[in-house]
């Protein structure tokens, strides 16, 4: 498969702080790949000099077989950026924001239409898109990056601040760009929606890729244990402890959660007690694998 992006030994400096620290990684033609990472993890910042918006103090980037940096004009018309913070032009209608946008590539207005149609604004058309809702302007803000038909498109951090409904409707926005065949790449600070979106996701922290590599390859390798849950007072802590294959037991007072290796055997003998209403069963997830890497200190 074509390699869409490449980037090797990438490094920038902010006075005393390596932003970006030897970062590696491709991404190939069609792929949708996640980079993740903490606040302060240099996500945005790689974004940035690979979009072509910021220069890097060392290594090579090469977009679509071209250099982003300077800015090139041979690439501009074939990548689309949605940034973390969209700015629309004052009093437009969506559709005339897109129509605005659309005319800086040439593209004949008509388009605007088609792309409400694809990202469920339709019906928004002719709202002024200060009276949007913030799940509804990041549809448009997508939309404006897409308008062009790029065949490549970043996103950084595009369902931050939206409701888990919001979210849910904009993943399935996202698959549509992808399935028909372009590539997208994705910051993002939740856990499960790069699960969900990526073939692929790079982990980041203190400006270095950690791990990189397919959702469900990462967590297979961090091989952490099941955790069973069932209500609080259906079976004492003390009890859980004892019980075949179980390693640790933890009642908080609302679950009694227990960690085990071996499931298995757990919820058999649970069964053999009467125990099992309400019964949930989670195995590892790439949070786990995140928190793991990047440790779980709160960061501001």
């Amino acid at each position: 498969m074509a390699e869409t992006i490449g980037v090797n030994g990438l490094r920038k400096r902010y006075g005393d702080v390596n932003a970006v620290d030897g970062v590696t990684f491709s991404v190939d033609e069609g792929e949708f790949f996640g980079i993740l990472g903490p606040n302060g993890a240099g996500k945005t910042t790689t974004l940035e000099i690979v979009e072509g918006l910021r220069q890097a103090d060392e290594g090579t980037v090469s977009v679509l077989g071209l250099p982003p940096w300077p800015r090139n004009p041979r690439l501009l018309p074939r990548i689309g950026v949605q940034l973390q913070a969209s700015s629309f032009f004052e009093r437009l209608t969506a559709r005339e924001q897109l129509q605005t946008f659309g005319s800086l590539y040439g593209v004949p207005a008509k388009k605007a239409d088609a792309m409400l149609e694809a990202v469920g604004l339709a019906d928004k058309a002719d709202v002024r898109v200060e009276k949007l809702s913030g799940g509804q302007a990041q549809r448009l803000s997508i939309a404006c990056a897409l308008v062009h038909d790029p065949e490549l498109v970043f996103l950084d951090e595009p369902t931050a601040a939206l409701d888990p409904q919001a979210r849910r409707n904009l993943w399935d926005v996202l698959r549509t760009i992808n399935t028909e065949g372009r590539t997208i790449v994705l910051t993002t600070h939740y856990m499960d929606e790069a699960e969900s979106l990526c073939d692929r996701v790079a982990i980041m922290d203190a400006g270095r890729i950690l791990k990189l590599g397919p959702p469900a390859v990462l967590v297979r390798g961090l091989d952490a244990p099941a955790r069973i849950s069932i209500a609080s007072g259906v079976l004492d802590a003390a009890d859980a402890r004892q019980l075949p294959g179980a390693d640790e037991a933890d009642d908080d007072g609302v679950s009694l959660t227990i960690s085990t290796r071996d499931p298995s055997a757990v919820v058999a003998a649970m069964a053999a007690k009467d125990a099992l209403d309400g019964v949930q069963i989670r195995g590892a997830t790439l949070e786990d694998v995140f928190l793991e890497l990047t440790g779980r200190e709160y960061r501001a």
